[in-house]
């Protein structure tokens, strides 16, 4: 009797190594054993047993390449300070254990500080300490635990994943099959009685049987390795009722041709596959057009302020970034392109990329990786690298921002789930009938059951839907980070706004001052150090001082948030902010900046918002949700407020960036689902914690990772068509979930009573998808174009 070996699963061939009562294939699969048990990690051969990859045996010099300086810098996403990053090809991982070892690599080895899998791209990111481990050693490490890493011109150069090109083959040699199958079965089907073809029947049907068996053991491989890993993972997937069904037929049909019953159904099986692996590739280059329009647009509203050498600024969109131009960042902002530093003390907070936040500073000269984010004075850059903007995306979509939430997504595999079970009951019960009935029929019947009822159209419906509408809404500047927040975009039932500079225009306010008169270089002092702050209320009074910006250098930069900041220009200390923070009394209600020089106070610009233009119509429209206005302005605008939002549940004022956070979970302590709308800066722990959180951005790089969806600023005004649009999205859903299960139905009806073939159902398989991708297109269409018109 063979053994397997219990790390790996494969059969003992050569050597036979017992250890800790086990029995292992090689010194590799021990040691990888052991490295398991001696860091806790044993649970990975509970997730899924034999689920190890046998090490590799070869030689462990074969990484050493990675540590010349030339290949490291190609091969890393990124490196800095002690940290470097590096996304490996590992096409090994095909289960959950490989995932949850994988990503479990920072207990086996301190130097390595988090990993994370991308399972359908079979890629490996890892976060490492380059200074105490090397990347060679890191490949071999991965190498000896049996996940080797693949590293060629291809993955260095990180392009984008061409199409499953496999899949293709597969396909074409399942056409060929069908349609030479179809002309050899012609003979024996029209030319019964003709003493030729009897004479040379078994020829064609041997052709056929090698044609059918090419087929069923190649072109179909993909179904059995999809319902293998979801019966190892004990989930009955969509693909094990077609498995059922290819082995039913071609068993039956090798049983016919060795008893010379009959001829069998090889022409039919081929027939089968190659529509079958059609719609295959129609879902899978559906998805990919999804996932290309995901990764390329999502970021085109952000904008950056560009700087010629004469020192005019101009917010230009990121995808006009050229290399060469010269940008500024301030104070929180996003780095979105690797850049050289060239005027400003950088302090930069990697942990967007790295997962850890730590500031490493940085001097002119100095190379600043994109992602980063500058905490302190603005800086001045220069552009060394085109945008990559699916690298943004990832950035925006890291894991350490997920909230993580289950959605129609996984209501759709559990239907599918549910769907499998009943559909193999049906199975059985027809093909008990049909066997005391018609044992021929019998066979026909169980496999067009199994193959007319497959719930591709079903799994399909939700993903494109939800695709066709995050195209949609990007096309009219509601930028979404991913499908699952359509839906609960739809189940929001409470609305947040914070006040400045979401219903209020961040460049439109009536400012005057009040105080001493501020001497000329004063004001140039405080110009200069009222552009390294993002805040909506230091860009309006930055665009009120009409003097030149002599572009002064800004030293100890320092932000207290939800307060103000201080910095020294010119040998002067200036606090900008708060009344408090100024050491002043406000005596009035009322929305002002104070400011104060080396301690004294100067005076105070008082603000008058002004509001974005047909806010009382949107808050009419909105009177299905509870609606809560914070600010961390006092509360000098609450009858004006009151007056544009009759139907507000409450308003908080003076609240700091925790105490915006803190309502927010009071909120939802209440059963409700929030979406809190902000501008990204102190309202970021806010957008964070509500269940969707929509930062509206303008005219200046409000990227935030800590929100769902990025908003234009003027189209906030229209929020409400926004939130109908994802309602309307589960509508659609929900019928096409109607239609699928509508056409298996009469499809199950055609079946079980014997009158539809296993060819006929292959073929209306695919048919069911392209019908739901087409309802689809049209119903999404529609919805767009009711809200947004033809720009949809």
């Amino acid at each position: 009797m063979s053994e397997n070996c219990y790390h790996c699963g494969q059969v003992i061939e050569k050597e036979r190594i017992s250890f800790d009562d086990r029995i292992f294939c090689c010194n590799g699969c021990k040691s990888v054993y052991e490295i398991l048990n001696t860091n806790n990690l044993s649970n990975f051969y509970e997730l899924n047993k034999k689920a190890g990859i046998r090490p590799s045996d070869e030689n462990s010099s074969q990484f050493d390449y990675l540590d010349t300086p030339e290949i490291f810098d190609k091969v890393t996403d990124f490196s800095e300070g002690n940290t470097s990053l590096v996304t490996f090809k590992i096409p090994v991982i095909h289960c959950s254990s490989c995932i949850w070892l994988l990503e479990s690599l920072h207990t086996l080895n301190k130097n390595i500080k988090y990993s994370q899998v991308n399972f359908t791209r079979k890629t490996l990111q890892v976060s490492f300490n380059h200074n105490d481990l090397k990347l060679s050693e890191l490949a071999k490490f991965l190498t000896n635990l049996g996940y080797k890493p693949v590293i060629n011109l291809e993955t260095v150069d990180q392009k984008e994943e061409h199409f499953d090109r496999s899949l293709l083959i597969k396909f074409a040699i399942a056409g060929f099959a069908f349609g030479n199958g179809m002309f050899l079965s012609f003979p024996e089907y029209f030319g019964a009685n003709d003493s030729w073809v009897e004479e040379n029947k078994n020829f064609f049907r041997l052709i056929l049987f090698l044609f059918a068996t090419v087929i069923v053991f190649y072109s179909a491989s993909d179904y059995y390795k999809s319902a293998w890993y979801g019966l190892k993972n004990k989930i009955i997937n969509i693909d094990v009722p077609i498995v059922l069904g290819i082995f039913m037929l071609y068993g039956r049909s090798i049983y016919e041709v060795v008893t010379d019953y009959g001829p069998g159904y090889f022409d039919t099986l081929c027939g089968l596959l190659f529509w079958m692996l059609l719609g295959k590739i129609f879902q899978k280059r559906t998805y990919s057009a999804l996932s290309y329009d995901r990764d390329y647009k999502s970021f085109y509203p952000i904008a950056v302020t560009k700087v010629d050498f004469n020192g005019k600024q101009e917010n230009i969109l990121l995808s006009n970034i050229q290399i060469g131009d010269r940008i500024l960042v301030r104070n929180q902002e996003i780095i979105p392109v690797d850049t050289i530093l060239i005027n400003g003390e950088g302090n930069i907070d990697n942990s967007f990329i790295t997962g850890e936040s730590v500031s490493i500073s940085k001097k002119p000269g100095d190379k600043i990786f994109a992602g980063g984010k500058q905490l302190g004075s603005s800086l001045e850059l220069e552009v060394i690298k085109n945008v990559n903007q699916s690298y943004l995306t990832q950035l925006w979509n890291k894991e350490a921002f997920k909230k993580h939430e289950t959605g129609l997504d996984t209501l759709t595999n559990s239907i599918s789930k549910q769907f499998t079970f009943i559909i193999l009951g049906i199975t059985l019960i027809a093909g008990i009938y049909w066997y005391f009935i018609d044992l021929e029929k019998m066979f026909q019947v169980v496999c067009a059951i199994l193959i007319i009822a497959c719930p591709c159209a079903l799994a399909l419906s939700a993903p494109f839907t939800f695709g066709h509408i995050m195209r949609i809404l990007g096309r009219n500047k509601f930028y979404v980070k991913d499908t699952l927040t359509i839906e609960k975009i739809a189940k929001i039932n409470t609305l947040v706004f914070d006040k400045t500079g979401t219903i209020t225009h961040r460049k439109k306010s009536s400012i005057k001052y009040e105080g001493e008169v501020i001497p000329e270089s004063d004001l140039s002092n405080i110009k200069s150090l009222l552009k390294n702050s993002n805040h909506p209320l230091s860009k309006s009074l930055y665009e009120f001082i009409e003097i030149p910006d002599d572009y002064l250098p800004v030293d100890n930069f320092r932000e207290i948030s939800g307060k103000g900041y201080e910095a020294s220009v010119r040998g002067n200390i200036y606090k900008i902010g708060s009344a408090r923070f100024n050491e002043q009394e406000s005596k009035n209600l009322e929305t002002a900046v104070y400011i104060s020089r080396n301690n004294e106070f100067l005076g105070k610009f008082i603000f008058k918002n002004e509001y974005r233009e047909n806010l009382k119509n949107l808050f009419k429209k909105l009177t299905h949700y509870k609606i809560f206005i914070l600010s961390g302005d006092n509360s000098s605008e609450e009858n004006q407020l009151k007056e544009i939002i009759p139907s507000y549940s409450a308003m908080a004022f003076n609240q700091s960036p925790e105490d915006k956070l803190n309502y927010i979970k009071e909120l939802q302590d209440q059963q409700l689902k929030v979406a809190m709308l902000g501008d990204g800066l102190n309202d970021a722990g806010a957008l964070k914690q509500s269940n969707v959180g929509i930062a509206i951005a303008d005219d200046t790089n409000s990227f935030t990772p800590s929100s769902d969806v990025i908003m234009d600023g003027e189209k906030v005004v229209t929020l409400d068509r926004y939130l109908n649009v994802c309602k309307g999205s589960i509508t659609i859903v929900k019928l096409t979930f109607i239609i699928s299960f509508l056409y298996n139905i009469i499809g199950l009806s055609f079946a079980v009573t014997g009158h539809m073939s296993p060819l006929f159902a292959a073929i209306l398989m695919p048919i069911s998808s392209i019908t739901v991708v087409a309802f689809t297109t049209f119903s999404t269409w529609l919805l767009g174009n009711k809200y947004f018109g033809k720009k949809s």
